[in-house]
């Protein structure tokens, strides 16, 4: 390829590195410009004293095929297999998270439980229309009464305005595909509950995860393209975006010594906050659409790490803290992300998720201060000791998440317009589209514009958007078996061997939970007869409930009343939990035979193959 199609790229992020690459494997000259002194953006992960810290926590997982063997081809020898472990703390106690139920019931009580299933009845049959924000999206997916408990506190702790204010795209793009039915089933059944094919992303037990956190991808990456003849500029803003009118013709960047560079190019991608973008052009664009731009709202992040004498504060990856009590939001355990996140085997970090404005209260508070807080608040959740708190820093990230409010999507619409008259151009990344962008949408936006710069007319605005590129499943293949490894330690592709194949044997034969089997159908027929019961005394009449009233039979002491209600909630989910936990272990009785059976006759026919080996 020749200069006719050099590319500038703008930011080092996900988006813009993957752009990079895909264009250098095509022979396309490109510079990136990334104005911080880390690749990654938001992907990045902070050393600081050998104890690595993420911008929150990011897994390795994608529906998108195509994106996941470009993380392989990069980091294939550095990936681990991690099980996601995550909790919710609310009114003082710990829930799991993807959705148990027995610990749900035991931790909310079973009156709000059945409170629970009434206002998620009620949403089914009543619905909020239309769904204008995500209070509405969300309520009428898991009720009114489960919003409020584990919804609404912590999502406007981490917006910092009401969810009412919130549109509900937010909800249909990151917690697509999911509602109450869908999370009790998966809770109950797994992978059984789910048609051929389907993965709900916000409920995934396991992931991928490179040994020294994502920000080792995004270096390796970066240092490729410099060892190719591709540089990264680092240190390098970009202020100014030169046009004549039609087209996009140079950039120009301040650089760490405060002198400007102007570079010329034949493509540009940006993957700036639209607001700066909008404002580095020149000439300036008309008023209307600088107003647009500025009304784009963002969300300010900032951490703080927390290095532990402590080996293991606690188990999960991380925690949401639906509390108002404390202004932490989240809280991640990098040692269970990976152990190589920490200088010291004896020791741990913690990364407390403070979501905030720039140059509010807390972001300019001094460090120090920020650390006494974490710690304070840390301790009273009852997670760690103050006196385990052996070293501290701070990590500030300025624009982490674009807003989805009332106004976004007009001015979005306004400025999309407007950019339309620059085709060379394209906009990519999170920020970039001011998308609430997982990271591997945002490599899929880089890879479809580096495809238009070399022919392709794809619309990069449709990713993440019910377009293939966000629904496309990852089936089951033999590489994507050879990925996964046997006991959480780095993965190195490798044949698959007999005793593996057993392994997967064991898995795919995969067992019901008696107890949690027992539990499903004890709340259902329980709940079930006393909401039948309810219903039919509101309802009232002569003679009212007679045919219900036969259950009397073999539920002593249960009729048609307000008491009965209760004896039949009680008896009820006693028989269902019975018969329930009584079939699970008949079927997995039933399994165990089929997979003895199945794995006898590996073992033959190996011992077969090794025999006709040793015979040559």
């Amino acid at each position: 390829m020749t200069d006719d199609k050099k590319t500038i790229i703008v930011g080092g992020g996900p988006a813009g590195l993957t752009a990079a690459w895909d264009l250098k494997e095509a022979g396309v000259p490109t510079s990136v410009y990334e104005k911080d002194e880390i690749v990654g953006g938001i992907s990045r992960t902070v050393n600081y004293n050998g104890y690595r810290f993420d911008i929150g926590g990011h897994r390795f997982f994608t529906k998108v095929k195509r994106v996941d063997d470009w993380w392989w081809k990069q980091l294939s020898d550095e990936f681990l297999v991690r099980p996601r472990l995550s909790r919710i703390y609310y009114n003082d106690k710990f829930f799991d998270y993807p959705l148990k139920p027995m610990n749900a019931l035991m931790g909310l009580g079973i009156f709000q439980s059945i409170a629970i299933m009434i206002s998620y009845a009620k949403a089914q049959l009543f619905p909020s229309k239309p769904e204008e924000n995500l209070e509405q999206w969300v309520s009428n997916r898991f009720g009114t009464r489960l919003y409020q408990i584990f919804f609404k506190t912590y999502t406007e702790k981490v917006w910092g305005i009401p969810c009412t204010e919130i549109a509900a795209d937010w909800a249909a793009q990151r917690i697509k595909n999911l509602d109450l039915k869908t999370a009790v089933k998966n809770a109950f059944f797994g992978d059984s509950a789910k048609s051929k094919g389907e993965v709900v992303t916000t409920l995934i037990e396991q992931f991928h995860y490179p040994r020294l956190g994502p920000g080792m991808m995004w270096e390796r990456v970066a240092e490729r393209l410099d060892e190719a003849g591709y540089p990264v500029k680092m240190n390098q803003n970009v202020t100014t975006l030169h046009h004549d009118g039609s087209r996009i013709t140079s950039i120009t960047a301040e650089q760490a010594d405060g002198t400007a560079v102007t570079e010329e190019g034949a493509e540009f991608l940006s993957t700036m906050p639209i607001r700066e973008l909008i404002n580095a052009l020149e000439p300036k664009p008309p008023q209307e659409i600088l107003d647009a731009a500025n009304n784009l709202n963002y969300r300010d992040f900032l951490t703080v790490g927390l290095v532990l004498k402590a080996d293991d504060p606690f188990p999960d990856n991380w925690i949401y803290i639906h509390s108002s009590d404390v202004k932490v939001g989240r809280i991640q355990n990098f040692k269970a992300w990976s152990p190589y996140m920490v200088a010291d085997p004896n020791t741990s970090c913690i990364g407390l998720e403070y979501f905030v404005q720039e140059n509010d209260e807390l972001w300019d508070s001094e460090d120090d201060d920020l650390i006494k807080l974490g710690t304070e608040e840390t301790e009273r959740l009852g997670l760690i000791k103050k006196d385990d708190v052996i070293d501290g820093c701070v990590i500030r990230m300025p624009k982490a998440y674009p807003v989805y409010d009332k106004v976004y999507q007009d001015a979005l619409n306004t400025i999309r317009a407007y950019l339309e008259r620059f085709p060379n151009l394209q906009l990519i990344g999170r920020n970039g589209q001011h998308r609430y962008n997982n990271q591997d949408h945002s490599m899929m936006t880089a890879m479809l514009a580096a495809e238009n710069i070399l022919g392709a007319s794809h619309d990069v605005w449709d990713v993440n958007v019910d377009q293939e590129y966000h629904e496309e499943v990852q089936e089951e293949s033999q590489t994507d078996i050879t990925h996964k490894d046997r006991g959480g330690d780095r993965l190195v592709p490798q044949r698959l061997e007999v005793d593996y194949v057993m392994r997967a044997i064991e898995e795919a034969y995969a067992r019901y939970d008696a107890k949690a089997l027992g539990a499903a159908l004890g709340v259902i027929i329980g709940v079930g007869l006393f909401l039948a019961t309810a219903i039919l005394l509101i309802q009232g009449g002569q003679n009212v409930g007679a045919n219900l009233s036969l259950l009397g039979n073999y539920f002593v002491g249960f009729d048609v009343s307000w008491p009965g209600a209760f004896i039949g909630l009680i008896e009820g989910g006693i028989f269902g939990f019975v018969f329930g936990y009584v079939l699970a272990k008949a079927i997995n009785a039933t399994i165990g035979f089929h997979e003895r059976s199945l794995i006898r006759r590996l073992e033959l026919a190996a011992t077969i193959d090794a025999v006709g080996q040793e015979r040559k």
